[in-house]
């Protein structure tokens, strides 16, 4: 059959995208660019922010114009929203044919028979101890990243998430596998890959753990950088830091998520950190990778928050002087610890207020951090035209900072080295310093991460 796939989230819902366009294609469907191709439209969706509930809402009001239309259309909702708010869609969604969990991908096929051949509904939402996708080789779409998720699921459980029930428990893949998957992108072309989990540092099989896994795909002949993302600040290996600041393919950055800068509101989170251990180790990390770059994840107004614990967050927040920061409104996610233990008490105004004050902090650090970057000459990782200007180049730095320039001869996958000459708050500006572009095919495109 022909089947639009829609993906909404992460990176990890990405690569599960990729994962799922290899097992249909196993069963001889095909995927079109289209929706009015379609003759299957699956939609694989995001549970963590209530934005991301209403933009698969409106998606399915758009759809029921369409399947009055065509009336063999089969629907199919996936992934983390499917798994988290099941009842809901099989009761106030009824044009939705399939629902498929994070861990049923593999019964996609029979269920799309079944929806397609017999008009019957199809409701899978296990969640497996072992699931981690080992077996399948992603189909990767154009881009000049590739993705590959180490592990699946989450033991955190952190109050306002809701992953641990979305993608169940932590298991990791064999290293082994891993890195027979990276060998296999760079026959593709890739020269950077990003290793996937909910928290990586987690990450363990047998005696191998995070740092081991780095290294060793580090190693993989062809590749040239190596990202991760997301990392829990409650266990962060200090033997990564180490092979970090000693390789250099493993690349500069590090997103830390934050969440809050108050204790009191970091215990009711579950974060089993605070602020003093996670300055400690904020400064730990810059003495050990002093030119690193810092990113982290931000809630403002989780429940009782007071304005003596968003004071403490903006004073973490001045101190760190993070390069960047994806800064939220807390909203209540359904079958979370949250929301069964704590009142949702932090009007939505304040929420707003406090979200505007902090965009304003960060927006300045950013400006600044930027600031500093002038005059310095990087290896830029060309990615795509710039949105503002189709003539000039978007590529980044070692350090994920984007960097817009202009060179008539470069093209995705090329890395350049430019100037830096001027900064703003979310990009740097450059010239071409010299020839030295290695070209690659390009495979797969980023996207922004929900981290731990």
């Amino acid at each position: 059959m022909k089947i639009f796939l829609e993906t909404f989230g992460c990176q990890m819902n990405e690569y599960d995208s990729e994962l799922i366009r290899s097992i249909l294609r196993s069963h001889e469907h095909t995927f079109v660019e289209q929706l009015e191709q379609a003759e299957v439209a699956l939609l694989n969706t995001c549970a963590i922010r209530e934005n991301a509930h209403e933009r698969i809402y409106h998606r399915l009001d758009d759809l029921k114009g369409r399947k009055r239309r065509q009336k063999n259309l089969v629907v199919g909702v996936l992934g983390c929203m499917a798994q988290n708010l099941r009842q809901e869609l099989a009761e106030h969604a009824p044009i939705v044919d399939i629902v498929a969990g994070p861990d049923s991908y593999k019964r996609l096929p029979l269920l799309i028979d079944a929806a397609s051949g017999k008009g019957e509904k199809g409701f899978d939402f296990s969640l497996s101890e072992y699931e981690t996708y080992s077996d399948i080789a992603p189909q990767r779409q154009p881009g000049v990243n590739a993705w590959i998720a180490i592990m699946r699921g989450c033991d955190n459980f952190c109050t306002f998430c809701v992953v641990p029930y979305t993608r169940g428990r932590e298991r990791s893949r064999e290293p082994q596998n891993i890195v027979a998957e990276v060998h296999r992108i760079t026959a593709e072309g890739f020269k950077q890959v990003t290793l996937l989990g909910q928290n990586v540092n987690s990450y363990r099989h047998e005696q191998s753990d995070f740092a081991d896994l780095m290294e060793s795909v580090a190693a993989v002949p062809g590749i040239r950088r190596v990202r991760f993302t997301s990392p829990h600040p409650k266990d962060f290996p200090r033997k990564l830091l180490r092979a970090m600041a000693a390789n250099p393919k493993l690349c500069k950055h590090i997103h830390l998520p934050l969440q809050s800068g108050s204790d009191s509101v970091l215990d009711r989170m579950n974060r089993t950190y605070t602020k003093q251990e996670f300055l400690d180790l904020v400064d730990e990390i810059r003495a050990i990778m002093p030119e690193v770059s810092l990113t982290t994840d931000i809630i403002c107004g989780f429940c009782g928050e007071t304005d003596a614990d968003f004071a403490d967050t903006l004073e973490v927040v001045r101190r760190v002087e993070f390069d960047s920061a994806f800064m939220f409104k807390y909203s209540q996610r359904q079958q979370t610890i949250a929301e069964r233990k704590f009142a949702d008490d932090v009007p939505e105004a304040i929420k707003t207020q406090r979200l505007m004050q902090l965009i304003d902090v960060q927006r300045e650090i950013s400006r600044q951090r930027n600031v500093n970057e002038v005059g310095k000459v990087y290896e830029v990782l060309v990615e795509e035209p710039s949105k503002k200007n189709s003539r000039e180049w978007l590529g980044r730095t070692d350090h994920y900072k984007g960097v817009v320039f202009f060179d008539e001869a470069a093209q995705p996958g090329d890395f350049v080295s430019v100037r830096i000459n001027a900064a703003g708050t979310n990009t740097l500006r450059g010239t071409v310093e010299r020839q030295s572009r290695r070209r690659l095919p390009v495979m797969a495109s980023p996207v922004n991460c929900c981290g731990p």
